[in-house]
C-alpha cells in the first residue's frame, strides 16, 4: 500500500518550518469530490498510524490533518498523540453542542485545534476558549473580513491567526502587517525582491562544481581548479576531508588529495549540501528542502522514464529549479550566468521535454494537485505507484539531508 499524500510546509513569523499540513487521497486518480471526506480522513489516520508513521512524513513537525464531524465523533484525533497532530476542524462542519462538547474535551487533553477556511459567525465566539489557530483563506478574505475577525478575537490572545494561500511576497508583507503570524502558501518559491545583481564569486564556484560533478566522469583537474579560486570552499573542503568519518593514513595537504580521499560519491553529496546550504542563508529552510526533494524526485524517476535520463543530470535540474527563489532573480538571468549542459538549462528554461514534465510532475504532487498529476503520469507512461513511492523517498531523504547542513 502507498500513502497518497502531499504536505503542504506552514512558517512562522520568522519563515522557519514549523508544521505541514497533510492532504490525503487514497490515490492519484481518487480526489475530491469523488471520494467522501470522512473516508479521507480516517485513511489519514490509518496511514498514519499505521503504514507510513506521520512523523516520518513530517520530519517529527506536527501535521495538521483535516476532521469532519463524524471522524472527530468517532475519537480519530486521538489515535495520534498531541504533540504530532493539529486538528484540524473542516471549515464544512457547522457549529454547535455537539462539537463544542468534543472540542472542549480535546483541549483538555492538550490538542491543538485549528478552524479551517474560517467565516465568522457570532457563534463560533463560544469556541475561542479551545481554539489555538484560525486558518483564514487570503485569497478569498477581504481586509475587512480579517479585521473583523481580529476584532471577534481580540479578547483572547492566544488564537493564532494563519494565512493560507499566500502566494506572493507582497502578500506575505501585507499578512504581517495584518497581525498573521503563522503562514501557508508557495510565497518562498518566487523570487522575494526583483533588482539586478550579479552571483557572488562562491555562487559562481558552487555553479561550477554542480556542473562538473555532473558529468559521468569527473575531471579532477578541472574541479581542483575551481576549488583553488576559492579559498572559502578549500576551507570547507578541508575541514569536511580531514574529520574523522574518513579512514586515511595521513593529515591531507593538499586540494587534490582532498578530492582522491572524498571519492566520486562524497564529494558529490558535499558539492550539492554545500550548495542547499549557503546559496543563500537568508532563505527559509523549506525551500532549500524543498529543491533537495526535488532533486532527488527527478533522480529517482530518471530511471523510470522512456528512454531513461541520466540520473545526474535530473538530479542537478530538480536542484536547480527554484534557483530563482533562492537567488532572488529571473531563471533567465542566472542560466545565463551559470556554465551549465543545455541539457540542465532547456526544461528549465522552455518547460518542454521529460525531464521538464518531471519537474512539472513533482511540483504539482507538492500542490496536491491529483486531476493534473494524472494527466502528467499518463503522458510520461510511468507507474503511479512508483511516482508515488519515490516522491516519498525523496522527500526522506531531503529532511534527512537538511539535518546535516
Amino acid at each position: 500500500m502507498y500513502f497518497y499524500a502531499a504536505r503542504q510546509p506552514i512558517l512562522d513569523i520568522n519563515k522557519n518550518l514549523c508544521a505541514y499540513e497533510l492532504l490525503f487521497r487514497d490515490s492519484i486518480n481518487n480526489v475530491f469530490p469523488n471520494i467522501d471526506e470522512n473516508e479521507a480522513t480516517s485513511k489519514m489516520v490509518e496511514a498514519s498510524k499505521f503504514n507510513l508513521g506521520i512523523s516520518e512524513f513530517t520530519g517529527n513537525k506536527p501535521a495538521f490533518i483535516n476532521f469532519t464531524l463524524d471522524t472527530l465523533t468517532s475519537g480519530y484525533p486521538e489515535m495520534l498523540s498531541p504533540d504530532e497532530l493539529v486538528v484540524e476542524i473542516l471549515e464544512t462542519v457547522k457549529p454547535g453542542k455537539r462539537l463544542l462538547a468534543i472540542c472542549k474535551d480535546l483541549f483538555e487533553k492538550g490538542y491543538t485545534l485549528a478552524l479551517d477556511d474560517y467565516e465568522h459567525q457570532k457563534v463560533w465566539a463560544h469556541f475561542y476558549p479551545y481554539i489555538k489557530i484560525i486558518k483564514i483563506d487570503f485569497q478569498q478574505s477581504s481586509i475587512d473580513d480579517i479585521k473583523e475577525v481580529k476584532k471577534a478575537i481580540a479578547n483572547f490572545p492566544d488564537i493564532q491567526l494563519l494565512a493560507e494561500k499566500v502566494e506572493t511576497y507582497e502578500e506575505y508583507n501585507q499578512a504581517l502587517e495584518l497581525g498573521f503570524v503563522l503562514f501557508q502558501g508557495f510565497f518562498f518559491a518566487k523570487p522575494e525582491i526583483v533588482k539586478t545583481k550579479s552571483l557572488s564569486p562562491s555562487q559562481m564556484s558552487m555553479a561550477e562544481l554542480l556542473y562538473e560533478t555532473s558529468k559521468p566522469d569527473l575531471d579532477l583537474n578541472n574541479i581542483t581548479s575551481v576549488f583553488e579560486r576559492d579559498v572559502t570552499l578549500s576551507y570547507k573542503l578541508f575541514r569536511y576531508a580531514n574529520s574523522a568519518i574518513f579512514k586515511r593514513n595521513s593529515e591531507i595537504s593538499t586540494i587534490k588529495q582532498a578530492l582522491v580521499t572524498l571519492g566520486a560519491a562524497e564529494l558529490k553529496r558535499f558539492i550539492r549540501l554545500m550548495f542547499a546550504a549557503n546559496i543563500n542563508p537568508d532563505k527559509p529552510s523549506e525551500l532549500i528542502t524543498v529543491s533537495m526533494a526535488r532533486a532527488k524526485f527527478c533522480e529517482l524517476m530518471s530511471s523510470e522514464l522512456n528512454p531513461p535520463i541520466d540520473s545526474s543530470i535530473a538530479f542537478l535540474t530538480g536542484l536547480l529549479s527554484v534557483i530563482d527563489a533562492i537567488v532572488d532573480e529571473s531563471l533567465e538571468f542566472i542560466l545565463g550566468k551559470l556554465p551549465l549542459a543545455k541539457e540542465i538549462k532547456d526544461p528549465l528554461l522552455t518547460k518542454k521535454g521529460p525531464l521538464a514534465a518531471l519537474l512539472k510532475l513533482v511540483e504539482l504532487i507538492e500542490h496536491a494537485d491529483w486531476d493534473k498529476t494524472s494527466i502528467v503520469i499518463k503522458k510520461l507512461s510511468v507507474n503511479k505507484e512508483k511516482v508515488i513511492e519515490c516522491h516519498n523517498n525523496a522527500l526522506s531523504w531531503a529532511d534527512e539531508q537538511s539535518k546535516l547542513t
